[in-house]
């Protein structure tokens, strides 16, 4: 996995940043990448996702396992933010004894809800809607 960090470190070079480094950190399976160029967090998350798929590509041409990539700290601190707004929304729910619907997510998303939710015996979740309108609905178990 050191060859696909260095990968990735080189395909950033060549698309004019002056500042990147990478890593893989073996027990997460996971590719940090610091880019040192300023960009703001909008144009982290636009870059992330095509560069997740430039490396999942070279990991399967590999043969190897899928790899997460981050790129300074935006998904860290995205996973971060998601659990808070899961906690409140548990809160709510169990407050109002409601159901509480959450903004359209990712998959990946999404999931971080369910399992956070999980530690509720009172709650349930359920996603709905379809593709990029798809949300998790909280309900409180009666």
């Amino acid at each position: 996995m050191d060859r696909i960090s260095e990968k990735i470190k080189n395909l950033l070079l060549l698309m004019g940043f002056s500042e990147v480094s990478a890593e893989f950190e073996e027990t997460h399976r996971k590719i940090s990448v610091h880019i040192g160029d300023n960009l703001t967090r909008d144009e982290i998350g636009y870059l992330l996702p095509f560069l997740e798929t430039a490396a999942n590509l070279m990991v399967r041409h590999e043969n190897l396992p899928v790899c997460i990539l981050d790129v300074n700290y935006y998904r860290k601190e995205r996973e971060r933010l998601i659990s808070e707004l899961a906690r409140a929304a548990a809160r709510k729910a169990v407050a109002t004894k409601s159901e509480v619907e959450l903004p359209a997510m990712n998959a990946y998303e999404r999931r971080l809800v369910h399992v956070e939710i999980m530690t509720h015996p009172e709650l349930t979740t359920e996603s709905v809607g379809a593709g990029k309108e798809r949300r998790v609905v909280i309900k409180h178990v009666s």
